[in-house]
């Protein structure tokens, strides 16, 4: 579920395909963001989830499986 979530929220910010993006995905090298774009997604993130993430959550976010543990522990 949060998996699908963050999928679309990725797709939008990065103009990437859906199917493009995998839990082993790293940001910056296989997506092609730059800091403002990752920025971007945990703003998605926390309006999506209504959470918040702190900075030194969020510098720990490099893969798309990192971002989908956070809102996990957000959340729960």
């Amino acid at each position: 579920m949060e998996f699908e979530k963050l999928q679309t929220i990725i797709s939008e910010v990065l103009n990437v395909e859906v199917d493009e993006i995998t839990m082993d995905s790293t940001f910056i090298d296989d997506l092609g963001a730059d800091s403002l774009d990752v920025f971007q997604i945990i703003m998605g993130i926390e309006e999506e989830f209504d959470i918040e993430i702190s900075n030194d959550a969020a510098e720990k976010i490099v893969t798309v499986k990192d971002a989908v543990e956070q809102i996990k522990n957000a959340v729960n």
